[in-house]
């Protein structure tokens, strides 16, 4: 007898996702994948025994870039593992304003 190696089921870290686009994200992969998703509080697992997760990657970034969520959050593939990361927030510098000068008043001889 032969036994089967049960795969692992992929797991999508959300990270710093807000709550409402975890919901999205969980319908979005139900309907494209059509298997089952579980959410969980923090995670998402998602049970297909063909899928790779590099596969699973790309839908994922499909998801934040239709969503408009490209500039807040980027994807990466760490093994069998999806992450969410959410951009660190970068201190944008302040405009040095010089001191504006007075137009002239010179009257021209024209």
């Amino acid at each position: 007898m032969f036994l089967r190696r049960r795969k692992k089921p992929l797991e999508v870290d959300l990270g710093g996702l807000e709550t409402d686009e975890r919901e999205l994200l969980s319908g979005f992969l139900r309907s494209n994948l059509k298997v089952n998703v579980a959410l969980t509080s923090n995670k998402l697992s998602v049970n297909s025994e063909q899928l790779s997760p590099e596969e699973l990657k790309r839908l994922v970034n499909k998801f934040v870039y239709h969503k408009n969520l490209n500039r807040k959050y980027w994807v990466a593939l760490d093994g069998n593992v999806v992450s969410i990361h959410k951009f660190e927030r970068v201190k944008k510098q302040e405009k040095r304003r010089r001191e504006t000068t007075q137009p002239s008043t010179i009257t021209h001889g024209w």
